[in-house]
């Protein structure tokens, strides 16, 4: 099988681990196992005696009881048995595409995207549509477009709050997303790893997986959750998908590692409490990234409306490559090029991490496009 390179996770294996600031990671500032703990409101000492005496086997293949019943309470028509736990998002898309798409399959997918959703049946032989999303439509579908894109597809791709826009398909567009599936008979993937982080209301916007039956609802524990540690994801999914797919789960899954699930389980029964800290972290940041914005003349972009990241239009005499990388020479700062995503003349910023490293950050990127002058 042959697969294009994936552009946004090669940048951050190449580069991640020698900036100073790192605004081009999409996870919320990763908590500790004390700070969830006590999030939890669970005693340290009595986890560690549990830990302790924990016998270090496979653990339940599809996930514990326990974990899939607090993934299934995200959800408002979920129960524990709706839910596939894996190895990550990243796993789970994989699996979702691996056991519903076969050569010649039509598959829409909105972009710009996370690159599994194009990348991967473009690999397995589906023809791929782009809907694209543009900036003057604040980064949501055209949904006439859409419609016509849909004729004769097998399955509609989105992520939702989408990741790298920001943008967010509220009830209604959900909705209408549903009627375009349904009159195809049409799968749809939602990839719905940063949903929890809005930036307005109650915070957590609803799920297309509650919105239409033929949903394969993904999640993690990396993005919202501040857990990418734990390398822990789910699907939630009709009971033929969810047999289609463990069959090609055997060969590559098992189960995730008995911590994980336990982490993970601790994580999500304290899940309010999480999303909580998390929104806080988001919310103030974004005030900053605003800010900052508004005050950079070569710096325009769409407010996002939810998730941890944003497209920054640069306007700058060099490719968002050459940009990326002579800023983190300079100054220690790493975005992501928007040619990584297939969207050149933007960048991709990260606007989860602590609050210091994002004001810092952004103040040494100031530093640096003062330099380019006129």
């Amino acid at each position: 099988m042959r697969i294009r390179d994936f552009g946004v996770e090669i940048w951050m294996n190449r580069w991640e681990d020698h900036c100073r600031y790192n605004l081009a990671e999409t996870c919320v500032d990763s908590v500790t196992v004390a700070q969830l703990l006590a999030l939890a409101g669970l005693d340290a000492g009595a986890f560690a005696s549990d830990l302790l005496g924990m016998r270090l086997t496979y653990g339940a293949i599809e996930g514990s009881p326990r974990l899939r019943m607090a993934i299934a309470a995200l959800y408002e028509r979920a129960s524990a048995d709706d839910i596939l736990v894996t190895h990550g998002a990243i796993g789970a898309n994989h699996l979702a595409y691996q056991a519903i798409v076969e050569p010649g399959d039509i598959v829409v997918s909105v972009v710009p995207t996370y690159q599994q959703h194009t990348s991967i049946p473009e690999s397995m032989g589906a023809t791929v549509r782009p809907l694209r999303l543009r900036a003057e439509n604040s980064w949501l579908p055209d949904l006439d477009e859409l419609r016509e894109m849909a004729r004769g597809a097998k399955v509609i791709s989105l992520v939702n709050p989408n990741n790298p826009t920001g943008s967010l398909l509220d009830a209604a567009a959900l909705d209408a997303i549903a009627d375009i599936a349904r009159a195809q008979g049409a799968w749809v993937i939602a990839d719905e790893v940063y949903r929890g982080l809005d930036q307005d209301g109650a915070g957590t916007s609803p799920s297309m997986a509650d919105r239409y039956e033929r949903t394969i609802g993904i999640g993690s524990m990396s993005k919202a959750f501040s857990l990418a540690g734990l390398r822990l994801g789910w699907i939630n999914a009709p009971v033929a998908v969810r047999a289609a797919v463990n069959r090609h789960r055997d060969y590559s899954v098992i189960s995730v590692g008995m911590v994980d699930d336990l982490l993970a389980s601790i994580a999500l029964e304290a899940h309010e409490a999480l999303l909580a800290r998390n929104r806080g972290i988001v919310r103030g940041n974004l005030a900053t990234l605003d800010a900052w914005v508004a005050a950079e003349p070569r710096i325009t972009y769409v407010r996002p409306t939810s998730g941890t990241t944003a497209l920054l239009r640069l306007d700058a005499p060099m490719t968002s490559e050459a940009f990326c990388t002579s800023l983190l020479e300079a100054e220690g700062v790493l975005f992501t090029p928007g040619s990584a995503m297939d969207m050149e003349g933007y960048l991709r910023i990260g606007y989860a991490n602590s609050p210091d490293v994002l004001r810092d950050g952004l103040a040494r990127t100031s530093a640096y496009l003062a330099t380019l002058g006129g």
